[in-house]
Formats: structure tokens, C-alpha cells, sequence
């Protein structure tokens, strides 16, 4: 893990343990989404539209086998979801504004279930320009309620009524390879959930986005 990101999420995670220190704790968050940001917007001023849906490492295991538009899609409806229909319990960004529409996306999920190619036909598919408008949308929105959240809250489980609205919206897939997502969230607090979707789980797919970019500018050299 990128050093720097890994002591903002250590220091974190540290600081949202204690009520002294939680409100410098969503800071430092917030610090951390901002700089894992200037990745994810620089990767929209830097490549093409080939290298957002290009796998060079399609066949092997990790989160680097993926493309780069999948993986922002894949950070962001899985934000989207956490942040509102279980944490806020309110509307999803990509409902309310619609943006399965906008982007193009032939799926409603988190895209779990895809797999090797059927990732980049996905992201052949999606309209970036409007994947970064869902990608500003969903951190705006999930700044605010970061803002918002109190440190008794962090102890709060996940209720019932919460998991089911998620059930029911067919936002993960009951694929094996995705359905696991609504026992693992719903099992957490929200200071676990913040932990994993809100932070920790940017960092491992934006890591892996790097890994991507930088295989895909080797072998442009080399042709």
C-alpha cells in the first residue's frame, strides 16, 4: 500500500476509536479521499478512452485482473449503496439523478458478477465523462453525511429494515461471486463500514488502477 495512504487510513482509524479525537478522525478521512481523488481525476485528464476498458492483466487473480472504469464504477456503487440505503437510509445518488441512464450502464449492481471479458465489455459500454459526474455526485454526498456523523453513531448496527430495502433494490447480484456483499456490509457498524467502502476499499482499487496504468503505458512503449 502507497505509504502515505496507509498512514492516513492507520491514523484514521486510530483517531475514530476515541470521542476526543473522532472529529479530527472524519478530517483525516476526508483528507484521504481527497488525495486518493487527485488519482482517480488525473487517471480522466491522462487516458483514453481505450485505457479506461483495457485489462492487461485479465487472466490473473487480484483487483488488477479488472479495467479502470470498472473499478471506479465498482468504488462508487458500492459507496452509493452503503453510504445511503445503509448508513442514511435515504435515496441512492444513482436513482435519484439517474444515472444508469447517463452513464450507459447495462447493469444496476456493483458488478460483482462479471468476470475476464464481460468486465470490458462492461466498460467498453459506459459513457466516462458521465461516470465521473456519478463519481463527484456520490463523494459530494458522502462528504456531507461523513460530516454529519456523530461518534455515538459509529457504534450503530446496521438494522433490519435497512437490509432489507437493500435486498429488495437487486443492487447486488445473486451471483456467488457478489451476493456475499449484503451479509459482509450488514454485519458491520458504521464505523466499519466507513473503514472498508468509505476508505480502505478506494485504496485497494486505486492501487490496482496504478498497476493497470503502468502496464499499459510499458506495453505501449514496447509497440
Amino acid at each position: 500500500m502507497n505509504k502515505e495512504w496507509s498512514e492516513f487510513n492507520k491514523t484514521m482509524q486510530g483517531q475514530l476509536k476515541k470521542r476526543e479525537t473522532f472529529s479530527q478522525g472524519i478530517e483525516t478521512l476526508l483528507t484521504l479521499r481527497s488525495e486518493l481523488k487527485k488519482e482517480i481525476f488525473r487517471f480522466k485528464d491522462e487516458l483514453s478512452g481505450v485505457e479506461f476498458c483495457a485489462a492487461p492483466f485479465i487472466n490473473a487473480d487480484g483487483y488488477h485482473s479488472k479495467t479502470i472504469a470498472y473499478s471506479l464504477w465498482h468504488i462508487f456503487r458500492i459507496e452509493d449503496i452503503t453510504a445511503h440505503t445503509l448508513i442514511a437510509g435515504d435515496e441512492q445518488v444513482f436513482f435519484k439523478q439517474d444515472f444508469q441512464k447517463r452513464i450507459n450502464s447495462p447493469i444496476i449492481t456493483t458488478g460483482n458478477e462479471l468476470i475476464k471479458e464481460e468486465i470490458v465489455r462492461f466498460s467498453e459500454a459506459l459513457d466516462i465523462d458521465e461516470l465521473y459526474a456519478y463519481i463527484s455526485e456520490v463523494d459530494k454526498s458522502t462528504s456531507k453525511l461523513l460530516s454529519s456523523l456523530s461518534f455515538d453513531d459509529l457504534k450503530k448496527k446496521v438494522t433490519d429494515e435497512r437490509r432489507t430495502a437493500l435486498e429488495n433494490l437487486n443492487v447486488v447480484s445473486s451471483s456467488e461471486n457478489a451476493l456475499w456483499l449484503i451479509d459482509y456490509w450488514c454485519g458491520k457498524d458504521i464505523c466499519g463500514l466507513i473503514k472498508m467502502p468509505l476508505s480502505r476499499h478506494w485504496i485497494m482499487h486505486i492501487e490496482a488502477c496504478l498497476r493497470i496504468e503502468d502496464r499499459l503505458r510499458k506495453l505501449w512503449l514496447k509497440g
